[in-house]
């Protein structure tokens, strides 16, 4: 079900994932214009590639047969495991899947020597801020950040030891 990124066809789907996942469920959230600008300078092919070749990033894709349905990105950082990305398709959800997902990162962070997973997510993202308290996680600060484009992430810090 997971399958580790490393060719330019892996990253490619990852990339098109992305696009798919992003402008259902983040244009109602954060606008259309700021999806877009996001798809391009944070999802895209070669920001995926350069993060998994120099920024210590493991992308995983979730595959079911020939299905790609949804993606990991987790960034180590010692004993601190960033879960940068986790999106599964609208096609895919309510299935238990994000939970396995979850489950998948947090032994992976583990196998990697991590003692604390991190993430940010978007203060106006409710229903995925009420999924990672069910799975543990507390909030541990808000972020506001500077993406370029006039644009801003709001978010909250989360954080889950491990």
């Amino acid at each position: 079900m997971f399958i580790p990124v490393s060719s330019a066809q892996d990253i490619g789907q990852v990339a098109a994932l992305a696009n798919e996942i992003w402008r259902e469920h983040y244009t109602p959230i954060i606008g259309e214009a700021q999806v877009t600008y996001m798809l391009d300078k944070l999802h895209s092919a070669e920001t995926i590639g350069e993060e998994i070749l120099s920024k210590n990033f493991s992308y995983f894709l979730l595959r079911e047969g020939e299905d790609s349905f949804g993606y990991l990105g987790i960034q180590m950082n010692g004993q601190e495991a960033f879960l940068s990305k986790i999106y599964i398709a609208s096609r895919r959800r309510g299935r238990g899947d994000g939970k396995v997902a979850m489950n998948f990162a947090g032994q992976f962070a583990r196998e990697q020597g991590a003692s604390v997973m991190s993430l940010t997510v978007n203060k106006h993202n409710t229903n995925t801020i009420e999924a990672y308290y069910k799975m543990g996680f507390v909030k541990t600060g808000e972020k506001v950040a500077d993406i370029g484009g006039g644009y801003f992430m709001d978010d909250y810090l989360m954080a889950l030891r491990l």
